[in-house]
């Protein structure tokens, strides 16, 4: 389900209407051929005047709106949204088509427009962003229903997936086959990045801190090429277990993180 833009938003967003989180979210009429549904056209317009603050706050967190999406690329969970927003006013005050090829994020520029490809299955589509969200945790986009049907994650809700944006100059790379017969076998792979440091020692205490929490995962320390200590989660068999420690995480008064999909993880690529 997605979480949707509350008090204060609509004000920072330029008008957008208030919408509160409401449960049941689900599909409307029955899409017979997802497939056949045409993506969406990268266009070279401007920014819309609505849904570009410099930042905006959502339940008390504070988010940046990017000022440049060029050579924007991302991994994580999509979820989708649907009949309930069906007809309500984006954040860039276009009307929520939930039959469209659109989604949401958080800090893009409105609009921009990004290649989804599901790492479970290698759907790719083209989606428009014009909207906020997800708000909940560990969710990097929320694609309409119909952008969900075609990717194939109407059943499960959720979706390992990597996002690039496109444009009328750089168009989503083709990609043989764009939609495999047969699922990966392999998981993706999850863990969740509590954060980064300079110094080990900070990144130690940190784990420290979330061994004696007890709670189901051992964190570890990665320390990538740019010299940079990450503390991280996992790894994560799928989405059921990153939710439930996002939970665990939530009850033991940690943040959220984020989750990481390994760009080595098993895929198609």
């Amino acid at each position: 389900m997605r979480l949707a833009v509350v008090l204060g938003l609509a004000l920072l967003l330029g008008g957008c209407g208030t919408m509160l989180p409401e449960p049941g979210d689900g599909p409307g009429r029955v899409i017979d051929n997802p497939a056949a549904i045409p993506d969406a056209v990268p266009r070279d317009v401007p920014h819309s005047r609505y849904g570009n603050p410099d930042e905006y706050e959502v339940f008390g967190q504070r988010y940046r709106v990017m000022e440049s999406a060029d050579g924007f690329r991302e991994r994580g969970i999509a979820s989708w949204y649907g009949s309930k927003f069906h007809g309500r006013r984006t954040s860039s005050g276009e009307p929520y088509d939930m039959y469209a090829m659109t989604a949401a994020h958080k800090h893009l520029p409105l609009p921009t427009w990004v290649a989804v490809r599901h790492l479970g299955n290698n759907r790719e589509i083209v989606v428009k962003v014009n909207d906020r969200g997800p708000f909940a945790a560990n969710r990097i986009i929320d694609l309409s229903y119909a952008a969900a049907a075609k990717l194939g994650m109407l059943d499960t809700g959720t979706a390992p997936v990597e996002i690039q944006v496109v444009t009328p100059e750089a168009p989503a790379p083709s990609r043989s086959p764009r939609v495999a017969s047969t699922p990966s076998s392999a998981a993706p792979g999850y863990w969740i990045q509590m954060a980064a440091f300079d110094a080990v020692d900070n990144a130690r205490r940190l784990a420290d801190r979330l061994v004696a929490s007890a709670i189901s995962a051992a964190p570890a320390i990665h320390q990538g090429d740019d010299g940079l200590h990450r503390v991280r989660l996992g790894p994560l068999p799928d989405i059921a277990a990153v939710d439930r420690l996002s939970d665990e995480l939530q009850r033991t008064n940690f943040e959220p993180g984020h989750v990481i999909i390994p760009s080595d993880a098993p895929t198609f690529d």
